[in-house]
């Protein structure tokens, strides 16, 4: 019940558009009707021709997701308790964080082609920041007595990070990692409409390209659920992970 506004507001906005439409306020040039997207949605699931679109597109955001939050927790944690590496690597990180990530999507062409290494690079790449920033400031929010506690027991560095650091810091990497996930699905998309021969990205901007305009929003359909199921899933497990803060 807790989403039934939403969900009637959803319905609404569709109920909406279909009268629109039909009484010619909106173009069918423009947007065909939401009941025919619909049609053109069910054929797409009920023969499974929307799977090797939706894994192609997968391929890309787990892959960028993952490498990209790979590094920016073990980047950020470095920096975090190291102030050689943090002097060494902030100059860096300052000047490529502020680039839109899609403005790099051009020159890793040049150098990478247009094969999914250059999509997997640049979905890290906007990955990679927020996640590193977040995983910086949790680190360094660490409380300073809990750390002193820890070198009186004669805890190591590793050891302080397994046990004290790293899950002090969890909350703010996941946070991190919450919105980076929802950048990796721009980016991805980004990059197969700019480069790709498959995916979401590339049908969408085909559809369009075409004039197949019931395709194109029926995909577009097909990608905005996907963010959102990706959003829930993450968000599931967030919680499961945090599960002390819950208390």
């Amino acid at each position: 019940m807790r989403h039934s506004p939403g969900i009637l507001v959803l319905v609404l906005v569709i109920g909406f558009l279909e009268f629109a439409v039909d009484a010619g306020m909106i173009r069918r040039a423009l947007l065909p009707p939401p009941s025919a997207t619909a049609e053109v949605l069910w054929e797409l699931l009920s023969t499974g021709e929307f799977l090797p679109p939706l894994l192609s597109t997968l391929k890309l955001v787990f892959a960028g997701f993952f490498l990209g939050s790979a590094i920016g927790v073990a980047l950020g944690t470095a920096m975090g308790i190291s102030p050689a590496m943090f002097r060494l690597f902030e100059p860096l990180v300052e000047l490529i964080r502020p680039i839109p990530k899609s403005a790099l999507v051009p020159p890793l062409m040049l150098f990478l082609g247009i094969d999914d290494a250059m999509k997997i690079t640049s979905v890290t790449l906007v990955v990679t920041f927020p996640v590193l920033l977040n995983t910086l400031q949790g680190v360094r929010g660490v409380d300073r007595v809990m750390l002193d506690a820890a070198r009186t027991h004669g805890w190591g560095l590793g050891h302080t990070l397994r046990h004290m650091i790293l899950p002090a810091a969890l909350p703010f990497i996941l946070a991190g990692m919450r919105v980076s996930l929802g950048l990796a699905m721009v980016l991805a998309v980004l990059s197969e409409m700019l480069a790709g021969q498959g995916g979401l990205g590339f049908l969408i901007l085909d559809m369009q390209r075409s004039f197949q305009l019931r395709q194109m929003y029926a995909w577009l359909v097909i990608l905005a659920v996907l963010g959102l199921l990706l959003n829930s899933i993450f968000l599931l497990a967030e919680r499961r992970a945090l599960f002390w803060q819950r208390r």
